[in-house]
């Protein structure tokens, strides 16, 4: 086998043709074994760069920036429609490591969707879902859910503000019942009020108002002559 001086050593003439092929810089496509195919920008035989992605087992595809082989930077993920085959977004945003993190928009099923910030690959920060029913959360996430200070409108415009943990509301907080006109503040506790005042709030403007007012709650003072 010919060989080459190579750094003051003896080695094969093969691992010299070896590093002048390896991709660095310009785009190649490459298909892996599995059928897997990545058209992009290398570096050290990485994938570095812009580039697009397509698994051939599910059909998915990654396209946007990469580093040192993993997805890094901005980028979108998509999925095909298992009845018309069409290419639908399922993420677009940006990535660190291979997962989502940063801001980024992720589309569900159900035409549910969420804005907002991620880490590790999960909600995490500030953001807004919008949930199949009509409801929409904004506010702080924490591994998923809904965890710190945040709002949730219902579909019929009643809507709670406060505080939440673990995807359930927790500590102080209002409950707005615009539908009858009324509004309960208090503690909460694993999405159960614990304890707190109700008092009309908005009654005139309700479009179904309970039948009577809820009574002033009076104060008196006693004392001696």
């Amino acid at each position: 086998m010919p060989i080459v001086k190579y750094r003051g050593a003896t080695e094969p003439l093969w691992h010299e043709w070896d590093r002048k092929a390896q991709k660095c810089g310009l785009r190649h496509t490459v298909y892996a074994v599995n059928g897997d195919q990545y058209t992009g920008e290398w570096l050290d035989n990485l994938k570095h760069g812009k580039g697009t992605q397509v698994w051939k087992c599910t059909g998915a595809i990654y396209s946007g920036d990469w580093k040192f082989g993993k997805r890094d930077g901005y980028g979108s993920y998509s999925i095909p429609d298992p009845v018309t085959k069409d290419y639908k977004k399922v993420y677009t945003g940006w990535w660190k490591n291979d997962q989502k993190c940063g801001y980024g928009v992720t589309f569900y099923a159900g035409r549910k969707r969420y804005e907002g910030e991620w880490s590790g690959g999960l909600r995490s920060g500030w953001g807004r879902m919008y949930y199949r029913d009509g409801s929409i959360y904004e506010g702080q996430w924490l591994e998923n859910k809904p965890n710190g200070q945040g709002m949730l409108r219902l579909p019929n415009e009643n809507r709670y503000e406060g505080g939440w943990k673990g995807g359930k509301k927790h500590g102080p907080g209002k409950f707005f019942y615009l539908d009858k006109g009324q509004l309960f503040e208090g503690i909460w506790a694993a999405d159960i009020p614990k304890c707190g005042i109700l008092i009309d709030f908005g009654r005139d403007e309700a479009p179904a108002p309970t039948q009577y007012p809820i009574p002033k709650v009076t104060a008196w003072k006693y004392g001696f002559c």
